[in-house]
């Protein structure tokens, strides 16, 4: 019998590698690509652990996963980096906002 490919291996290992390369442009892109990474890496490794003679394809899945945790917490740090910024550039001008106009 021959091995089938996991469905969703080579979408798992494309959404992880562009998880980390977005996780750049303000995290929120590598961590939704980072959750849908690991949601579908979830359900394929399941299917793997049920059959895992009749699939191949699992080095994929845990590159993909791997890349995806890595995404997810990448794009999670930037995130709350901009969440910090934006905070800390709020308590800036807010008071000389409030200032001028008071004057």
């Amino acid at each position: 019998m021959e091995k089938r490919e996991l469905p969703n291996a080579t979408a798992v290992l494309v959404l992880g590698i562009i998880s980390i390369v977005l996780s750049f442009c303000y995290g929120i892109f590598g961590i939704i690509l980072g959750i849908i990474a690991l949601v579908l890496s979830n359900k394929d490794l399941k299917l793997y652990n049920a059959n895992p003679e009749i699939y191949n394809g699992i080095q994929n899945l845990r590159a993909g996963r791997i890349c995806g945790i890595i995404g997810l917490s990448i794009g999670s740090l930037f995130f709350l980096i901009l969440i910090a910024y934006l905070i800390f550039i709020g308590s800036i001008l807010l008071p000389l906002a409030a200032g001028a106009a008071a004057a």
